[in-house]
């Protein structure tokens, strides 16, 4: 009897196994099949919302006046890779549409009144990003100017004041030394070129190489690049739409309605002077980051022009007209 009820177990046992192993297998072989789906799925779904295109490049563009040779080759894939960085590179390059709304009106109305193309205000976008930066090197300010060049045409550096920190200032130093520089190359596309690599640079490679243009110049690879990114945030500025940057007008930086205060005095107190202008020292030093000390000694009486916003600093409020000095 004992081994009638083994015998009965063994084949119940058998019988559940029999039952449960495949249920098992068609249970784990269903959720691989639902995770096939759901991966197949998402894998679709991947494909028709995000995808990343080749660039249309122009079939003809200049720079200052000057043409580009698009038909050569190496031009061409010089040209497709800075754009590629400069609009992939969302981020940054959209915070450069902001910002030039905002900068290039007071940059374009510089170069203008010293006869320099309005396309160096992208050589300003290229070398600072619109932005007061300092390189690890010290060049400082939209233009990026060492101290040394920038006292040579005509900036005051000092402690207590920094005009390469001063947009219009730094600007006009700008306009001088690309007006010099045009007189030596008689090119405009060479000065941007000379702006990065300095004029020795450039003009010992033209010799050296017995070539007179940019474009014909085997150069360092900074300097190899640097046009090229010129040409690029020119092409996505003049046309962000075309490159995929969609903003509202809103969504720009607004150009900062300001007017002028000479003062040829010292001023003891910046967090005093800005309070009679009922802003606070953190404003003074937004619209003039020039002023570098928390005084203004002034010993030699010069006069200095300080920006003062026109209407509510704090919302950013402010006239749409200039008013008059």
């Amino acid at each position: 009897m004992l081994a009638f009820k083994n015998i009965f177990r063994r084949r119940a046992v058998y019988f559940i196994l029999a039952f449960l192993i495949p249920l098992i297998l068609f249970v784990i072989n269903s959720f691989d099949s639902e995770s096939d789906v759901l991966e197949e799925s998402f894998q679709d779904l991947f494909r028709k919302n995000y995808s990343i295109f080749a660039l249309p490049l122009p079939s003809e563009m200049e720079y200052a006046g000057e043409r580009v040779p698009l038909e050569n080759f190496d031009v061409r894939e010089a040209l497709d890779r800075e754009l590629l960085v400069n609009t992939y590179w969302q981020s940054q390059t959209l915070l450069f549409l902001k910002r030039a709304n905002r900068y290039f009106p007071i940059i374009e109305d510089v170069l203008k009144r010293n006869s320099v193309p309005d396309d160096f205000k992208y050589l300003a976008l290229a070398e600072s990003g619109l932005i007061q930066v300092v390189s690890p090197t010290g060049a400082t300010g939209f233009w990026q100017f060492m101290s040394g060049t920038a006292r040579d045409y005509g900036l005051e550096v000092n402690n207590e004041v920094d005009e390469r920190y001063n947009i219009e200032k730094s600007t006009e130093a700008a306009c001088r030394y690309l007006n010099e520089s045009y007189k030596k190359f008689d090119s405009w596309i060479l000065v941007a070129a000379s702006y990065n690599r300095g004029r020795k640079g450039i003009n010992e490679q033209l010799s050296r190489q017995e070539e007179d243009n940019y474009f014909d110049l085997l150069l360092n690879e900074e300097t190899s690049r640097y046009v090229y990114r010129l040409l690029a945030l020119k092409l996505i500025v003049s046309d962000p739409g075309k490159y995929g940057f969609n903003f509202r007008p809103d969504d720009l930086y607004p150009p900062l309605s300001v007017r002028k205060v000479k003062v040829d005095t010292a001023i003891k107190s910046m967090i005093d002077f800005a309070a009679q202008f009922d802003m606070n020292y953190k404003m003074l030093k937004y619209f003039n980051p020039w002023l570098r000390e928390i005084r203004l000694s002034n010993k030699s009486a010069k006069t200095y022009e300080i920006l003062i916003p026109c209407k509510n600093f704090r919302t950013g409020v402010y006239d749409n007209q200039m008013p008059p000095e």
